[in-house]
C-alpha cells in the first residue's frame, strides 16, 4: 500500500483528521510529532509542517527519508491576492513561487538558484483528485459546514480556483503590502491567487526527491489589515471542515 502524508501548518487544522485516524500511532522526529495510522482506507502520516519556509522544508525532508511517503497534500489557510479571491474561498495550487526570493543580478528576480526556475508544479494527477474532491464537497456544503456557519461566513457563493500560489517567511496583513506584492509579481508575468508561506518550500524539496506533491488552500483573508481578525475562529469553523470534507473524497480516489 502507498503512504501518503498530509501536512498543515497549525494543529487547528489537523485535530479533526487525527481524531479519525485508525490504529494511530504517534511518532516523534527531527524536533516534530507525526501522526501515523489509516484514514479512509489510506496508509497516511498526518504532520504539522510549523509556519515558514525552512520549517516547512525540514517537515517535508522528514516525512520524504523518515517515513518514505509516496505522495504529500498541504491543507491549509492562505491570504486572498487575485481580486477575484474571496474569503471562503478555495485555491488549488497549479505552481507555486517564493515572492520574497531575489538572487538578481545573479539570476532573474524570483528564480531559484541552480534551478534555473522560478515556479515549482503541482502533480497534475494530485490535482485533478484535489479538484474532483472540492467540487463534491462544495456540492453539499451546508450538509457538512452547517447551515449557521454557511450564513455566518457568507460562504453561500464560495468558489474554486486554480492557478498560482506565492509563498514567504512574511504574513502578509497590510493592503499596501499585498498591493505591492502582486505588483512586483505581475511586472515579472507572474499573477498569484493567493499568498501563505509554506507551500513552495514543500514543492522544491518534492521536486529534489521526486515525490509528487499537491496543495489546496482555505482563503481565511485577503491579505490585508483583517488578517488577523477572528483568523483562529475561522480556521476551526471553517477551513479545518473543509479538510475533514475535501481529504474524505480525495483519499478514497487513490
Amino acid at each position: 500500500m502507498t503512504r501518503t502524508a498530509i501536512l498543515s501548518a497549525l494543529i487547528d487544522e489537523q485535530r479533526g483528521l487525527i481524531a479519525q485516524l485508525e490504529h494511530p500511532s504517534e511518532v516523534q522526529h527531527a524536533g516534530r510529532r507525526f501522526w501515523c495510522g489509516h484514514l479512509h482506507g489510506q496508509d497516511v502520516v498526518l504532520a504539522l509542517s510549523r509556519i515558514g519556509k525552512v520549517a516547512a522544508a525540514t517537515t517535508a525532508t522528514a516525512l520524504v527519508e523518515k517515513f518514505q511517503v509516496d505522495r504529500i497534500v498541504f491543507t491549509g489557510v492562505a491570504g486572498g491576492l487575485a481580486p477575484e479571491v474571496r474569503v471562503g474561498d478555495l485555491v488549488l495550487a497549479t505552481d507555486f513561487i517564493q515572492h520574497d526570493l531575489d538572487a538578481s543580478p545573479i539570476v532573474p528576480r524570483y528564480e531559484v538558484p541552480l534551478y534555473g526556475r522560478t515556479r515549482f508544479a503541482a502533480d497534475a494527477t494530485l490535482n485533478t483528485h484535489l479538484l474532483d474532491a472540492a467540487t463534491g464537497a462544495f456540492a453539499t456544503l451546508p450538509q457538512w459546514l452547517g447551515a449557521d456557519a454557511v450564513q455566518r461566513h457568507a460562504l453561500g457563493q464560495a468558489r474554486i480556483h486554480q492557478g498560482l500560489v506565492a509563498s514567504g517567511d512574511r504574513f502578509v496583513s497590510v493592503l499596501g503590502e499585498s498591493q505591492r506584492l502582486q505588483a512586483d509579481l505581475l511586472a515579472h508575468g507572474h499573477t498569484a491567487l493567493a499568498v501563505e508561506m509554506e507551500g513552495a518550500a514543500v514543492a522544491q524539496v518534492c521536486c529534489d526527491y521526486g515525490v509528487p506533491f499537491a496543495a489546496i488552500r482555505t482563503v481565511s483573508d485577503r491579505a490585508d489589515a483583517t488578517a488577523h481578525a477572528d483568523f483562529t475562529q475561522f480556521v476551526r469553523d471553517v477551513a479545518s471542515h473543509y479538510a475533514e470534507a475535501v481529504l474524505a473524497r480525495f483519499l478514497r480516489l487513490l
